[in-house]
């Protein structure tokens, strides 16, 4: 069974049907276990409410609940630490270093679209990323 945390960008790709959304669907329908922080589920909504409104908002967030992703609501110690690193080291976006300390507490690939923020942490981290365009 393989482990992928999921970036808000890829979560976007499958409810808005863009390019990259099969990949995430079969992720998501195949023998995976499938995370995603809470940080990043409010960024999911809030661009969901900024792009759509709020009733669409809530319809596809009850959705992402209804699914076998495992949201992860605590924020221990390390991921603070780890969250912390990524974002001074690599000057990204709070959600995504919170992506980045997920896939490291649970050795996770991460499924995302977003090279302009990931691609040097790729370069420089042990942490494997799985493309969705």
């Amino acid at each position: 069974m393989n482990k992928f945390v999921l970036d808000a960008c890829a979560v976007l790709a499958l409810l808005k049907k863009e390019r990259g959304a099969d990949i995430v669907k079969n992720i998501i329908e195949s023998e995976n276990e499938i995370f995603l922080h809470a940080v990043t589920l409010l960024e999911i909504y809030y661009n969901l409410v900024k792009e759509l409104n709020m009733a669409m908002a809530d319809m596809f967030f009850e959705l992402i609940l209804q699914t076998k992703i495992k949201i992860i609501y605590e924020i221990r110690e390390n991921t603070i630490k780890n969250a912390g690193y990524f974002k001074s080291k690599y000057k990204i976006s709070l959600g995504d270093s919170f992506v980045l300390a997920t896939a490291k507490l649970y050795n996770a690939k991460i499924v995302s679209s977003d090279h302009h923020e990931f691609d040097i942490v790729e370069r420089n981290e042990n942490i494997n990323f799985l493309w969705i365009r």
